[in-house]
C-alpha cells in the first residue's frame, strides 16, 4: 500500500485521495494551499454576504435571517459564535436526533442553547424506524449510521423550505479537509449531489423505498426527503461553507469554544486520542468509524494524526504512533448496538466480510482476517524527509475539560470512554 509521505493517509482512502509526483497526498496540499490566501479578502467577502441576507431577512419581516443545522459539537459551538455574536445575524439552530445520543452530547447540545441564546427546532425520529434502517444500511452498504447523515443533511432543508429562510451556515467542508476533494479556489457550496454520492452513499429516500426487498414505509424516511428543484428555487436557497471563508483550525476553534463558553470534551476515547471530536454519537467513533477499519485498513486515528501534522502538531512518526495504537481497536460500544439491532458478532463479521478491500486485507491461512500493510511499515519511505513540515513553537496537548453533573438519564451508567455508556440517550 502507498502512504503519503507527509500524513498517514493510505492510497485506497475514501472518498478517493490523490498523491503527486513528491508523495504528498491531496489532504495535505489543501490544507498547505491555505497559506497563501488572503483570509482577510475572504472574510470581508463573508461579512458582506451575510450583510446581504440580513437585510433581505429585516424587509421581509424574517424572524430568522440564516439556518445553522446543529448537532452540538464543537463546530455548531463555533459557527453559532460567528453567526450569532461576531456578526450579529438571528439564525435558527436545526438539528435532527439520530437517538445513538451521549449524556456528552446531550449537556453540549443543551449548553450551546443556553449560551448563545439561539431558538432550536429538532426532529426526533422513532427508534423502531432507526433500528429498521441501521440494520437494512449495514446489511446492503457497510454503514449504521446512514440515517443520522441523511437526516443531518436533509431535515434542515426541510425547514429552510418550509419557513423560507434562503442562508443555510455550514462549517468545514469534511471531505476537503480530509482527503482534499475540492480546493480552496472552488468556493464549493452545499448541493444535493454531493449529500447524496457521498453522505448517503448515493441512496435518496425514494430509492429505498422502490427496491424490491425493502422493509420501509415513507413514515420511516420522513426526514430524508429532499425538497424538489421548484421549492428551492422559489427560496433561492443556498448553503455556505464557513472554511471557504475562514482559515479553518478546528482545534483551535474548539479551545476557544471551551475557554470562552464551556465546551465540555470527552475524557478518553476508544478509538482515537482526539478529546473534541464526534462526542455526540455514541458510534461514530465506535462501530462506524470500527467499520471503514475493517473495509479499508483504517480508522479516525489515521483522520485525526493527519489532521495534527498537517498543522504541525504532530511529527509524523508521532502520529503513526497513535494510528498503531488506536486504528485496529474494538469498540466498545459494538455490544450495545448489536443488542440493538438483534445481531450476534460473527453475523455481524460474515456482514462485513465481502465489503473488505482486498487491496490491504487477505485471510492467513488460520482463516482469520489480517492486513497485508499498515503505515508503521512506513516510517521511513524515501520522500518522507522532503514532506516534513516543522512543528509549531509550544504545541501543547489537547485540553480535557472537567466531567460535569449527568443530565436527566441518572439510570445510564457512564463510564471513563464514552463507548462505556449502556444505553442510548433517546432525548
Amino acid at each position: 500500500m502507498e502512504y503519503c509521505q507527509r500524513c498517514c493517509y493510505p492510497a485506497n482512502a475514501k472518498p478517493d485521495i490523490i498523491f503527486d509526483g513528491s508523495g504528498v497526498c491531496s489532504g495535505c496540499r489543501v490544507i498547505e494551499s491555505r497559506r497563501r490566501i488572503d483570509w482577510t479578502e475572504r472574510e470581508r467577502w463573508l461579512r458582506d454576504l451575510l450583510a446581504e441576507y440580513k437585510a433581505r431577512a429585516r424587509e421581509q419581516n424574517q424572524v430568522y435571517d440564516c439556518i445553522i443545522p446543529v448537532s452540538g459539537g464543537k463546530d455548531s459551538h463555533y459557527q453559532t459564535y460567528l453567526m450569532k455574536e461576531v456578526y450579529g445575524m438571528n439564525p435558527l439552530l436545526v438539528t435532527y436526533n439520530h437517538l445513538f445520543n451521549t449524556k456528552l452530547g446531550m449537556r453540549n447540545l443543551a449548553n450551546l442553547v443556553k449560551q448563545f441564546s439561539c431558538d432550536l427546532l429538532r426532529f426526533t425520529i422513532n427508534p423502531d424506524s432507526v433500528r429498521k434502517i441501521s440494520r437494512y444500511m449495514l446489511e446492503h452498504v457497510g454503514d449504521i449510521t446512514w440515517h443520522y447523515h441523511a437526516g443531518i443533511m436533509t431535515f434542515p432543508i426541510q425547514i429552510a423550505v418550509r419557513y423560507k429562510i434562503p442562508l443555510m451556515i455550514w462549517g468545514e467542508e469534511g471531505f476537503t479537509e480530509l482527503t482534499g476533494m475540492f480546493n480552496q479556489d472552488d468556493m464549493v457550496e452545499f448541493t444535493k449531489k454531493k449529500r447524496q454520492e457521498h453522505d448517503m452513499r448515493g441512496f435518496e429516500p425514494e430509492d429505498l423505498l422502490n427496491r424490491r426487498d425493502s422493509p420501509f414505509t415513507p413514515r420511516d424516511l420522513a426526514a430524508f426527503f429532499y425538497p424538489s428543484d421548484e421549492e428551492i428555487e422559489e427560496v433561492g436557497l443556498r448553503g455556505i461553507y464557513l472554511s471557504n471563508f475562514i482559515s479553518w483550525n478546528a482545534r483551535k476553534q474548539t479551545e476557544l469554544m471551551i475557554e470562552k463558553y464551556g465546551f465540555e470534551t470527552a475524557q478518553r476515547r476508544d478509538r482515537t486520542f482526539n478529546l473534541y471530536d464526534k462526542l455526540e454519537d455514541i458510534h461514530a467513533n465506535g462501530v462506524h468509524d470500527y467499520l471503514k477499519y475493517l473495509k479499508f485498513g483504517y480508522g479516525r486515528a489515521t483522520d485525526d494524526a493527519s489532521t495534527e501534522i498537517r498543522h504541525r502538531r504532530m511529527t509524523r512518526e508521532e502520529g503513526i504512533a497513535m494510528v498503531m495504537q488506536y486504528d485496529p481497536v474494538r469498540p466498545a460500544d459494538l455490544d450495545l448496538y448489536l443488542r440493538f439491532i438483534g445481531m450476534t458478532e460473527e453475523e455481524f463479521e460474515a456482514l462485513v466480510e465481502p465489503m473488505r478491500d482486498p487491496s490491504i486485507w487477505e485471510k492467513g491461512q488460520d482463516g482469520r482476517w489480517q492486513v497485508k500493510d499498515h503505515i508503521g511499515n512506513h516510517l521511513q519511505d524515501p520522500g518522507v524527509e522532503a514532506a516534513r513540515l516543522p512543528l509549531q513553537p509550544d504545541c501543547k496537548g489537547f485540553i480535557r475539560t472537567p466531567r460535569k453533573g449527568s443530565c436527566r438519564d441518572e439510570h445510564i451508567e457512564e463510564g471513563e470512554s464514552l463507548n462505556q455508556q449502556s444505553e442510548y440517550v433517546i432525548l
